[in-house]
């Protein structure tokens, strides 16, 4: 059973001002943006519209949940965070573990939030802090990455910012009050890769409004099934369709990047570590004040130049549109890779974090602050990332926002641009051009193939692409190409046509893996075109769009690993950088 990933009134102590990380301030100010298509304008405009039955229910059912654990009845189940909180301990911890909490605080630069590697301070009570949910609502997984020629393979962790009203902490942070008990929004989507080698790490943000397709998602608490969206649903909404597992899911489906882990804060959350960890140099070209007329804006007021911010300062210039260079989300997220980029430089270089007092409520911050999946749900686990991700200097940080062209007042993935983006996370290209993938070695699968005439195989037609249609009877050719080949159980699959960029094989099981690899040699293709998956239930080959026709599919081109400069690249060693004021904003 999970813990319940939705923050209660009263679950924690929280000062009720300071930074959240740039969630929805368009609840807070109101929105001048025209909808959105489809049934996506809803959340900008006003969360009770256009949501549907089933969102009603969701937000019912929220508010009810929320209602019974505020009165605090009755004993909480066994093993639950509330549980475990009220077990805990106090005692003060030795003195020789100080030096392990010190050590984990440099970690912190996990990211957005910079709350991974609490250490092993006062454990249990750490421990009782956390809360888990599930890592993947969705019916499909990526693929999992081939590890390095070392037996290393990458980290890809999911930060998300809800912008939950489910607290009075929250609801005067985020404002919008018509919104308490909604169902929440992922309003805040980071996607951390790290290298496999450890030496460099990347940071693609998604926009909060990019329309795109919602995978079916289940929710483990109740059975609740969330059916495919449409292609124009906003990507926040994934978060109120099951919970931080739907935003895995929805990520995976249109990266195809495997996710291991995900880390979800709330408002009060950030704003309690941003109090915490204390002043972030920031920069701006002009003096701001972030207010229209109409009283929209965050209320950021700076002077031009550098200055560290902390607390409601911090809260506002995270959700900063109003004031910023181009008035949107692209700028507000440009705004918060500069406060990431100076945070990690802090947390590495541990300016100002010198106090064992102010340590320990960082530690105590951090765990209280998240929602992580089980593959993080203690802070063993915590620390153990914390040491894997202090291993990349902010030099080899690249922040980076996912190509987008404007539909509307949303957006959605720019063609070309953005897949090259996903496909260097996927493929452990480094962001930042400093460093080449180098290519691992094939790995000749352990098990032996069967004989050619023994394999059967089932061969897909995955001509289909987002410009041209599907090569009728390319499955049949294709499936006589093989039997003329020795592969006498090559048969087509009459089903609809695939889309699939480039030919591959896949097969289901650890067993069948030889045999995969056998029938992509014998077509010319690299054996790393076998992949396993679950999607299929024998080995089957995918014609893909690049081997429309021919006997044999295309030699491989010589990728372009450069970094798209449509994704406004910054590496987290700019000191330099400076978010641009719009001069109507100025005083």
């Amino acid at each position: 059973m999970r813990q319940n990933s939705v923050r209660k009134e009263g679950a924690r102590r929280r000062a009720p001002h300071a930074s959240d990380h740039g969630w929805d301030e368009s609840r807070d100010e109101g929105s001048s943006e025209s909808p959105g298509e489809g049934p996506s304008a809803g959340p900008r405009e006003g969360r009770g519209e256009g949501r549907g039955e089933g969102s009603r229910k969701a937000s019912r059912e929220g508010r009810g949940r929320s209602a019974k654990a505020s009165k605090g009845g009755g004993e909480p189940p066994e093993g639950s965070a509330r549980h475990r909180r009220g077990a805990r301990g106090g005692a003060r911890p030795p003195r020789r573990k100080r030096r392990v909490l010190r050590w984990s605080a440099t970690i912190l630069s996990v990211l957005i939030l910079g709350t991974a590697g609490a250490g092993y301070l006062y454990y249990q009570h750490l421990n009782g802090n956390l809360e888990t949910d599930d890592l993947n609502l969705g019916e499909h997984r990526a693929p999992e990455p081939t590890p390095n020629a070392a037996g290393q393979t990458p980290l890809n962790i999911l930060l998300i910012g809800s912008d939950a009203r489910d607290s009075k902490a929250n609801q005067k942070l985020g404002g919008a009050k018509d919104t308490f008990g909604s169902p929440p929004l992922a309003d805040v989507q980071m996607l951390l890769h790290v290298s496999a080698d450890r030496s460099n790490m990347s940071v693609v943000s998604m926009p909060r409004d990019t329309l795109l397709q919602i995978p079916k998602c289940t929710d483990p608490d109740d059975g609740k099934v969330y059916p495919e969206t449409g292609p124009k649903y906003m990507t926040n909404e994934s978060l109120g369709r099951g919970g931080p597992g739907c935003t895995v899911a929805t990520w995976e489906k249109l990266t195809n990047i495997h996710i291991d882990h995900f880390m979800m804060v709330d408002f009060a959350g950030v704003v309690s570590m941003a109090d915490a960890i204390g002043g972030v140099p920031v920069c701006v070209d002009k003096n701001i004040h972030s207010r229209t007329r109409e009283g929209k804006g965050s209320g950021l007021k700076l002077k031009k130049g550098t200055t560290e911010i902390q607390g409601e300062q911090a809260l506002q210039w995270l959700r900063t549109r109003y004031g910023f260079e181009g008035g949107t989300d692209i700028s507000r997220a440009k705004a918060q890779h500069m406060y990431m980029n100076a945070l990690v430089r802090k947390l590495r270089e541990n300016t100002g974090l010198t106090s064992p007092n102010q340590l320990r409520k960082l530690a105590e911050e951090a765990t209280n602050a998240l929602t992580v999946d089980d593959g993080l749900g203690s802070p063993k686990k915590l620390y153990d990332l914390g040491n894997e991700l202090k291993k990349v200097s902010p030099s080899r940080t690249t922040m980076t926002t996912m190509p987008f062209d404007y539909a509307g007042a949303r957006v959605v993935p720019k063609p070309g641009d953005a897949e090259q983006l996903f496909r260097l996370v996927r493929d452990d290209v480094p962001l930042d051009g400093k460093g080449k993938k180098k290519k691992a070695k094939e790995k000749v699968s352990d098990d032996p193939a069967a004989a050619d005439g023994e394999i059967a195989v089932q061969v897909q037609n995955g001509t289909r692409s987002t410009t041209e249609p599907p090569v009728s009877g390319r499955a049949s050719t294709v499936a006589q190409l093989l039997v003329g080949k020795g592969f006498k159980k090559a048969t087509p699959d009459s089903s609809a046509a695939l889309a699939e960029e480039k030919t591959v094989v896949r097969y289901p099981s650890a067993d069948l893996e030889g045999d995969a690899q056998r029938v992509a040699k014998s077509l010319g293709l690299p054996l790393s075109a076998a992949k396993k998956s679950t999607d299929v239930s024998g080995v089957t080959l995918i014609v893909g769009a690049d081997w429309r026709e021919g006997d044999a599919p295309p030699k491989a081109k010589k990728k372009d690993d450069s970094t798209p400069e449509s994704a406004d690249a910054l590496s987290g060693s700019d000191k330099k950088a400076c978010m641009k004021v719009d001069p109507n904003f100025t005083w």
